[in-house]
């Protein structure tokens, strides 16, 4: 009799602050759940523009959230200021995990006019055929964002006549790739798992550190992994970086772990 052999195990390179439910659910999966984040989230070191931005909201006719990370540091900020969200301003967002921060902090669809894309490409491409543009024309449209990040959607915003403030939320940056982050990626690499990626710049992250590893076919290595991404153009960005099994999922959570148990 064969033995079986055992599922890979899984790396979550989410930041550490917001991996542990994905990592809870994969061991109630039965599967292997490793964290290695690409990314880190920090606070901005000053918050002046963005409170002041914030102070405002109530004037702006949509309020676009381009990440959760965006979410959160907004609502952190609502929390110490003993604030809610105002209910008559509509929110946009791109994905499944967006929608999912925003019920976190107890906004949802019963009561706030959420716009986000329907299928599974969710960006914001698909995020502007979902707004009324013309009804944004001369009116108020607040982008809250990381510091740096595409500009498509504040672009096409202007493009349509809106009045675009784009308001950095929070800073994020590759963690430092010291000694001991070296020999995990490594270690890593030496067999092939599966890897939950959820950002471009987490996977160009990636890429440069595995550049930087001593070992001569680390790129290879990291190109013969196996990605679960919720997004299009994360996926675009792996196959530009030779990565030769990349399997896309629907936006959210519960579309990555069905994908990734799927491929067993």
């Amino acid at each position: 009799m064969s033995t079986p052999v055992a599922a890979p195990s899984v790396v979550v390179t989410r930041p550490a602050a917001q991996a542990a439910d994905m990592l809870a659910r994969l061991a109630a999966l039965g599967r292997d759940a490793l964290l290695f984040p690409l990314l880190e989230i920090h606070p901005l070191s000053d918050k002046t523009p963005l409170r002041t931005a914030l102070a405002g909201l109530s004037d702006c006719a949509l309020a676009a959230f381009v990440s959760p990370n965006a979410i959160d540091a907004v609502f952190a900020e609502f929390a110490g200021l003993s604030r809610s969200w105002p209910a008559h301003v509509p929110i946009a967002v791109m994905g499944e995990g967006s929608r999912q921060a925003l019920a976190a902090h107890g906004v949802n669809d019963g009561n706030t006019v959420i716009h986000s894309p329907h299928g599974a490409r969710t960006d914001s491409e698909t995020l502007l055929e979902t707004l009324d543009l013309p009804a944004l024309r001369g009116r108020k449209v607040m982008i809250l964002r990381g510091e740096s990040g595409r500009e498509l959607l504040a672009g096409r915003l202007r493009e349509a006549g809106a009045l675009v403030i784009q308001v950095a939320a929070y800073r994020r940056c590759a963690p430092a790739f010291d000694d001991a982050r070296q020999a995990r990626l490594q270690a890593l690499l030496t067999r092939k798992n599966d890897w939950i990626v959820t950002s471009s710049e987490a996977l160009r992250h990636l890429e440069q550190m595995a550049r930087q590893l001593p070992m001569s076919d680390a790129v290879a290595k990291m190109q013969q992994q196996r990605l679960f991404v919720p997004h299009a153009r994360i996926a675009e960005t792996a196959q530009a970086a030779g990565f030769l099994d990349v399997h896309l999922s629907a936006s959210g959570d519960e579309a990555l772990l069905g994908a990734l148990q799927s491929c067993l």
